[in-house]
C-alpha cells in the first residue's frame, strides 16, 4: 500500500506542477485568433466581399468622363504659280484643341437593378462563412487542445505505472532472493516493465506531434496544459433537452445552411441578370464640348465651337444571336442544381445534428460509467495488494490490478475529453458555437 500510495502522491506533484503555468483552453484559443494563418485569410477574405456592396452600387450612379486633346498640324499647300513664277509658301501651322465631358446618369438598366440585388446576398453569405471559419477555428483549437491532453495522460500513465512495476519488480526480485516467491513473479514484473518503456517512448512521440499540432494554430510551442483535475458533476446542462428541438435550431441557425441559402438566392438572381439581356435600357446623357482649330486641316484656317447636349438616351436590344435565351437556360439549370446542393446540405446537417447529439448523451453515460469503473479498479487493486501481502495474491494478479486501474483512469479522461469535444461540435452544427460556449467548456477543465 505504501509503495502505491508513493507513486500516486508523485503523479499528482507532477500534474499540479505542470498546472502552476499552464494555459487553459480559452487562452490558447485567444492566441490562435492572432496567430492561426487560416483564420487570417478568412477574415481578409471577409474584408473584400464588404467590397461587394458598393461595387453593386455604383451601377445606379453617374459615370463621368473627361477628355482632353492637342495636336499641331503643318499644311503644306504645295507649289503655286505667281507671275509666270513656281512658288513654294511656307508652311502652314494649325493648332488645335478640345475638352469634353461627357456624364451618364442611368435612369434603368434592370441588369444593375439585379447585380445590387445580388451584392446584398454575397456580402450576407461572407458574413456566414465569416462564422463558420471562427466556429471551425473554435473546434480545431479545441480538438488540437484535446489531443495534447489526450498525449499527456497517456505519458503520465506510462511513467506511473513505469514507477509501480519498477517498485514491484524490485519486490519480486528480494522475495526470490529470500525464497518466498518464484523467478517467474520475476520474470513477469520485468516484462511488464520492459513494455512499459516501450509504451513510454511512443507515447512521448506521440505528444510531441500532438503539440506541433497545435504549434501550427498559435505558432507557439505549447508548454503545459490545463486538464480536468475532476469531472464536473453535472455534465447534462444541454441548452436543449431533446434531439428534436436541436434540428429545428439548427435549420434556423446553421450558417452552413445560410451559406448554401446564399448561393441559391444568388443562383436565382443570375437567372433575372440574364433574363435582364432582354430588357431596354435608358439613360441620361449630357455633353460639354470646347474645341479651337476645328476643320484647319482642310480650310487652311480652323475655328472654335463650343457644344453643350443633354438629353435621354433608349437602347432596345432587338436580336443578340440567341446567346440571352441560351444563357437563360443555363442560369436555370445552375439555380436547380444550387436548389439540390440546399436540399442535401439541409439533410447533411441534419443528420450531423442527430449524430452528435447522441454523442453528447452517450459520451455523458460514458463518463459515468468510467467514473465507477475507476472506483472499481481501484477497490480492486487496493483488495488484491492486500491479498497479496496475506499470500492470497500473486505479483501477477497485483500488476494486472495496476494495469486495469491505470486503463480505467487514462479512458475516463479520454472519453471526457471526447463529450467537451462533442458538446462544442454539437454548438456549432445548431449555429450557437461562439466564445461564450468555449468560456463554458473551458470552466468544465478548470474547476
Amino acid at each position: 500500500m505504501k509503495f502505491l500510495q508513493f507513486v500516486f502522491a508523485g503523479f499528482i506533484c507532477v500534474i499540479g506542477q505542470s498546472a502552476l503555468q499552464a494555459a487553459d483552453l480559452i487562452g490558447v484559443y485567444h492566441d490562435a485568433l492572432v496567430q492561426d494563418a487560416q483564420y487570417r485569410s478568412a477574415r481578409a477574405a471577409y474584408q473584400a466581399a464588404q467590397e461587394k456592396l458598393p461595387q453593386g452600387r455604383a451601377g445606379f450612379l453617374p459615370t463621368i468622363t473627361l477628355t482632353g486633346s492637342r495636336t499641331v498640324q503643318q499644311v503644306d499647300a504645295g507649289n503655286i504659280s505667281q507671275g509666270g513664277q513656281i512658288v513654294n509658301p511656307p508652311l502652314n501651322t494649325i493648332q488645335s484643341r478640345g475638352v469634353t465631358i461627357s456624364a451618364t446618369q442611368p435612369l434603368f438598366r434592370m441588369e444593375n437593378i439585379v447585380i445590387y440585388q445580388q451584392s446584398k446576398i454575397e456580402v450576407s453569405k461572407a458574413d456566414s462563412q465569416f462564422v463558420v471559419a471562427g466556429q471551425d477555428l473554435i473546434l480545431r483549437v479545441a480538438q488540437a487542445y484535446f489531443d495534447v491532453l489526450d498525449a499527456q495522460i497517456d505519458v503520465e500513465v506510462a511513467e506511473a505505472q513505469k514507477k509501480a512495476i519498477l517498485v514491484q519488480l524490485e519486490q519480486a526480485k528480494r522475495n526470490f532472493e529470500v525464497g518466498v516467491s518464484t523467478i517467474v513473479d520475476t520474470n513477469e514484473a520485468q516484462a511488464r516493465h520492459d513494455l512499459t518503456t516501450s509504451q513510454e517512448i511512443a507515447a512521448r512521440n506521440a505528444l510531441e506531434i500532438r503539440k506541433r499540432t497545435l504549434q501550427s494554430i498559435i505558432n507557439r510551442f505549447p508548454e503545459h496544459l490545463v486538464g480536468a483535475r475532476e469531472i464536473a458533476a453535472d455534465l447534462a446542462n444541454l441548452q436543449y433537452s431533446n434531439m428534436d428541438e436541436w434540428v429545428r435550431t439548427a435549420e434556423e441557425k446553421n450558417f452552413t445552411l445560410k451559406i448554401q441559402q446564399a448561393a441559391y438566392e444568388s443562383a436565382h438572381q443570375d437567372v433575372k441578370k440574364a433574363w435582364a439581356q432582354h430588357y431596354p435600357t435608358l439613360d441620361l446623357v449630357a455633353q460639354y464640348s470646347d474645341q479651337t482649330g476645328v476643320g484647319g486641316s482642310i480650310t487652311g484656317r480652323g475655328i472654335d465651337l463650343v457644344s453643350k447636349s443633354i438629353g435621354l438616351q433608349l437602347n432596345v436590344p432587338l436580336f443578340q444571336g440567341f446567346s440571352v435565351q441560351s444563357r437563360v437556360r443555363e442560369t436555370l439549370a445552375l439555380q436547380d442544381r444550387a436548389l439540390h446542393d440546399l436540399e442535401n446540405t439541409r439533410r447533411n446537417i441534419t443528420l450531423q445534428i442527430r449524430q452528435q447529439y447522441l454523442n453528447v448523451t452517450n459520451g455523458i453515460a460514458q463518463v459515468k460509467a468510467l467514473k465507477q469503473a475507476l472506483k472499481s479498479s481501484q477497490s480492486q487493486l487496493d483488495s488484491t495488494i492486500l491479498g497479496q501481502q496475506v499470500g492470497v495474491r500473486t505479483e501477477v494478479d497485483v500488476l494486472n490490478a495496476q494495469q486495469q486501474m491505470y486503463s480505467a483512469k487514462r479512458d475516463l479522461a479520454k472519453a471526457y475529453h471526447s463529450y467537451l469535444m462533442s458538446r462544442l461540435r454539437l454548438s456549432a452544427e445548431a449555429g450557437e458555437l461562439d466564445e461564450d460556449t468555449l468560456t463554458q467548456v473551458n470552466a468544465m477543465l478548470i474547476k
